[in-house]
């Protein structure tokens, strides 16, 4: 285990064996009293990473640079969260999950197992923003298992995106997207599905295959 002398971690977080945590990380100060705070074997958190008291997360766990992890969210094994991306409170992410740099995900938000989302993408919440009773409407983002969410996409609340679909950078999604959907554009739409795809390099014929045989 290697924890920087300039990192503040607070009593009673759990970490696992071989766990590395950088400069300027900032660990389970922030958040609720007596909460644990966890992480696996081989965790990663990279120099100015902030992770609130109340998140557990699993073996393989790492953080790009300046990420924001919030209270009673749960992380499975080797899910890795990029640069200035920000994770909210009461986040459920599966295994092998990929959020990529400068993403947003509020709270509520499901990312299923094997779940990608791109750079920059958004998911939201908040159907009403600025309602008096906001916290009584929100609605989260649930990505199904090998869901890819290209570059840029914007996610509206309570969309839920079938396992496999693929959304296409920039699209605005404003409606659940079936199982193994592609969809692109704003408002996005449905143009095929993902076993009509052919890999541009002509190296695999299907490169998203059935989750049997993933």
């Amino acid at each position: 285990m290697t924890v920087s002398p300039l990192a503040v971690i607070a009593e009673g977080v759990v970490l696992g064996g071989g766990a590395t945590v950088e400069e300027f990380c900032i660990v389970g100060r922030s958040g609720p009293d007596g909460a644990k705070t966890v992480f696996g074997d081989g965790a990663k958190l990279r120099s100015h990473t902030v992770v609130y008291a109340g998140v557990t997360a699993g073996a393989k766990f790492q953080t790009g640079h300046h990420v924001l992890v919030r209270e009673h969210t749960t992380i499975g094994d080797d899910v890795s969260v990029g640069s200035l991306s920000v994770v909210e409170h009461t986040v459920q992410i599966g295994d092998r999950v990929r959020v990529h740099s400068h993403c947003f995900v509020p709270e509520f938000s499901v990312l299923e197992d094997d779940a990608w989302l791109g750079p920059r993408v958004t998911l939201t919440n908040a159907p009403f923003p600025r309602c008096p009773d906001v916290a009584k409407c929100i609605k989260g983002v649930h990505i199904g298992r090998a869901a890819r969410i290209g570059a840029n996409v914007t996610i509206l609340p309570g969309v839920r995106i079938g396992e496999r679909a693929l959304i296409g950078a920039g699209a605005v999604v404003t409606k659940d997207v079936a199982p193994g959907a592609v969809v692109v554009g704003n408002a996005g739409r449905q143009v095929k599905t993902i076993d009509d795809l052919l890999c541009p390099a002509g190296i695999d014929h299907r490169p998203y295959p059935s989750l049997s045989e993933s």
